[in-house]
């Protein structure tokens, strides 16, 4: 069940002015404006359920959108691919006989080390030790159940099938729990090797019957976008498990619903080739809390309860999930696009945005310093999922690399939609930022 991109961002070649944006006054006002602007229509020509992955090799523009590996809710699937192009445009609209099937490893038999479930890559980063390009890391969202990753006395890995919630396609389905790792590429894409899972919860964290009636997830950490900052490379993800040992006595959806949301950890790029366990959740002062630890999530991204805000794990909950994170060179920011929970099923119809001024993520709170977000794009009657903003088929954004890492004043709007006879990904407007 997919509820439902990692490229480097060379922040040490941004200009001084960029530096000086991030040691502003904390009295001056912090606003960047937007506005959506219709344009030609885009729909996507191949199976998307996840952030974009992308990366510029050479003179050409790969993404790597789709879903791989097993999954007992929907069946094995082959749909992870990889296009290619000249520009952005010219690989978002690409048909669909022109995506190809990179060579993946094999799913591990259950029980045995390996990897399990299916993925979905999210980000790519290019390591900048290979000129070629084609040393790539990509950030992966993993999916499993009780009945491909079985609870391990021994290493507390795996989820015990008791008091189990209900996942999407009816009574009897199970919810997914999710988990974050990375894996290996040298040929630019074309094969990957996996290095395994770097951030995860574990059983005692998975939110149960009968307080779990989203239909969703069980709990783990998900849906991320990754970007490097110094030394490290930054995850933000989704945090849906309870914030402490769940148990049906004392459960308090207070409780859940203050440890989840938008949550981040860094992973040093040292550790790329062996992240197992490596990454560190940002718990309220640092990034300190352990890979499968409790960490906070950053507060200004939170719906308070009062404002219709709520725990994952609710059928009636209200969170922002899904983020998609980018270095814009004209703001001089990060910008964050999210959607927006509204109910079962994750169902919501308006996509948000976020800024936060500081280049160094590294530096004391600065990375948890979000605007509170503020409506980008509805569509009602439809559900939302996956925002993201492009890089345009202009020179400027093509002799720049740009991505959707890595963008300037002006973005193409994408956004998975869907409703019964239409479940597409497309951009019909462009975003353009002013300061």
């Amino acid at each position: 069940m997919k509820i439902p991109v990692i490229q480097l961002l060379l922040v040490g070649a941004l200009v001084a002015s960029i530096f000086a944006c991030s040691t502003a006054s904390k009295e001056e006002p912090f606003n960047p404006k937007f506005k959506l602007i219709s344009t030609e229509k885009i729909k996507f020509n191949s199976f998307v359920d996840c952030n974009m992955a992308e990366v510029w090799v050479g003179n050409t523009f790969r993404i790597f959108p789709g879903k791989y590996g097993e999954d007992p809710l929907w069946g094995y699937a082959k749909d992870l691919k990889y296009a290619d192009g000249r520009n952005a445009e010219e690989v978002f609209k690409s048909l669909a006989e022109n995506f190809h099937s990179p060579v993946m490893p094999l799913n591990a038999p259950t029980g045995q080390e390996g990897l399990h479930g299916a993925v979905w890559f999210e980000t790519v980063y290019q390591s900048p030790k290979d000129t070629s390009g084609k040393t790539l890391y990509a950030v992966y969202h993993n999916e499993n159940y009780p009945q491909t990753l079985p609870y391990n006395e021994k290493t507390g890995e795996g989820y015990k099938n008791e008091q189990w919630p209900q996942g999407l396609t009816g009574e009897k389905s199970p919810a997914a729990v999710c988990r974050i790792g990375i894996m290996k590429s040298v040929d630019g894409g074309k094969s990957w090797v996996n290095k395994g899972i770097f951030i995860e919860d574990l059983n005692p964290r998975m939110i149960l019957k009968p307080h779990n009636t989203s239909n969703t997830f069980a709990g783990g950490v998900g849906d991320p976008s990754a970007v490097a900052s110094g030394d490290y490379l930054y995850l933000f993800y989704g945090e849906y498990g309870y914030p402490g040992e769940y148990s049906e006595a004392s459960y308090n959806p207070k409780t859940e619903w203050q440890g989840q949301c938008i949550s981040m950890a860094r992973l040093a790029l040292s550790d790329l080739d062996n992240p197992v366990g490596k990454a560190k959740r940002w718990d309220g002062t640092g990034f300190n809390a352990p890979h499968n630890g409790i960490g906070k999530p950053i507060t200004s991204l939170q719906i308070p309860m009062e404002q219709g805000g709520g725990p994952a794990s609710s059928p009636t909950n209200g969170f922002h999930w899904g983020p998609s994170v980018s270095w814009n060179s004209y703001l001089n920011c990060w910008v964050m696009m999210m959607a927006k929970s509204e109910g079962k099923s994750w169902k919501g119809d308006k996509v948000y945005i976020s800024f936060n001024k500081n280049i160094d993520l590294g530096n004391e709170s600065s990375s948890q310093e979000w605007t509170k977000p503020q409506l980008v794009f509805e569509k009602p009657g439809y559900i939302l999922w996956y925002p993201s903003l492009q890089p345009l088929n202009t020179a400027e954004d093509i002799n720049a690399r740009n991505t959707c890492l890595k963008l300037g004043k002006k973005a193409r709007f994408f956004v998975k939609r869907i409703k019964p006879g239409d479940d597409s990904y497309a951009s019909e407007h462009i975003i353009e930022f002013d300061k």
